[in-house]
């Protein structure tokens, strides 16, 4: 068995989501987030993409549906010691033997939270799971109970969060250092990743953005790369992972002389990100830190060319993306605690004139405000 945690840790975050499920009226929850399971219990794998879960009950239950690829992977990674595995056939039937489980660890009649905000349960895979579900017990949506839990991070987390983040910056010198004229993209993105494997980071959860030209006012990824011209403009968004534990960062560099605009719409990203990271903290709401980054991209004009969101959690997600909840976004009444972690992005984006300009990282909140994790520096990069 391979734990990233001391087992205490598990045990406690386990008695946590009890409290919280007997707070919400639940007898057992069943778990289709990877998330949740990573975090309940170590069990680490893509095997998400396939039909299982993970039964716990306020009574101290814990088991695990799954297929046969995953039973030595679950053996190896988590604490769970009931793996139960369905077999792969044109006949299988994991959702009676979902219920099956269930009834045995005794929830047949009782209230049960579901994740079914999930990718891990396909709306395909609900369809044939709830009429099972249905006078079997009582369905409530349990999306939010392990998640809100895993907002606030305990010492250990925080600690492969600065570890991801001293692996974002060795990408983020790993850039500086080979973005020049004629570079073809694609070696630019090698340098970055292989700076994270060569520090024991891991794949991230979603794809790293690499946009040059007039994909630089992306902010999704895109297949196809280019080489970089005498007067080019790339925007770089990536996340260094640790142990599925993400921090992200973004940049935009500039080849060429830059001109006033671009100039201008470097200084707004500055100015909004200080804003910003003087708002997150204790007492603060989500929305306020938006509203923050609004008024100063505002105030410098750029409101037609702005996003309306600037940023969101970070923590251990699993693919497709690095984004955990919550956002920042105007009027989003989540409450900013100590030792929270989220990353802040400055875009702008003006495809009047096809200019486009990023900067932003990740912080972590402490008892009067936050610090930057991140030692990268934020000045205008231009080569």
């Amino acid at each position: 068995m391979v734990l990233h945690f001391a087992r205490g840790e598990y045990d406690e975050r386990l008695a946590r989501t009890r409290r919280a499920m007997a707070d919400n009226g639940f007898d057992g929850l069943l778990m289709f987030r990877q998330e949740s399971m990573y975090y309940l219990t170590g069990y680490d794998t893509t095997g998400f993409v396939m039909f299982q879960c993970l039964v716990l009950t306020g009574d101290g239950g814990l088991a695990l549906l799954t297929r046969s690829p995953d039973l030595r992977q679950a053996a190896y990674t988590s604490i769970v010691e009931d793996v139960r595995v369905w077999v792969d056939s044109d006949t299988a039937d994991p959702y009676g033997e979902l219920k099956d489980m269930a009834a045995g660890m005794g929830l047949a009649g009782k209230r049960v939270g579901v994740e079914t905000d999930a990718y891990g349960l396909t709306a395909a895979h609900w369809e044939r799971l709830k009429p099972r579900l249905d006078g079997f017990c009582e369905i409530r949506n349990a999306s939010d109970l392990v998640t809100r839990l895993r907002l606030v991070k305990s010492p250990a987390e925080l600690a492969f969060m600065k570890n991801a983040a001293e692996l974002g910056d060795e990408a983020h010198r790993a850039a500086r250092d080979t973005a020049r004229a004629g570079v073809f993209t694609g070696d630019i993105l090698a340098a970055m990743q292989g700076a994270v494997f060569s520090g024991d980071g891991d794949y991230p959860a979603g794809h790293w953005i690499v946009g040059s030209g007039p994909s630089a006012l992306l902010v999704r990824y895109h297949t196809g790369r280019r080489h970089l011209e005498a007067r080019d403009q790339l925007m770089l968004e990536y996340a260094a992972s640790y142990r599925h534990y993400h921090t992200a960062q973004m940049l935009t560099i500039l080849l060429g002389d830059p001109d006033e605009d671009h100039k201008a719409m470097y200084e707004a990203c500055r100015e909004a990100l200080s804003a910003c990271e003087e708002t997150v903290r204790p007492g603060s709401t989500m929305g306020d830190v938006f509203d923050a980054h609004a008024r100063v991209m505002d105030e410098h004009g750029f409101r037609d060319h702005r996003l309306n969101a600037c940023g969101y959690s970070m923590g251990a997600t699993f693919p497709p993306n690095w984004m955990d909840w919550p956002m920042f976004f105007h009027g989003n009444p989540v409450a900013i605690e100590p030792n929270m972690v989220f990353f802040l992005h400055m875009i702008l984006a003006n495809s009047e004139n096809g200019h486009g300009m990023a900067l932003g990282r990740s912080v972590s909140v402490t008892r009067r405000g936050c610090e930057p994790l991140h030692r990268a520096p934020l000045d205008l990069v231009t080569r």
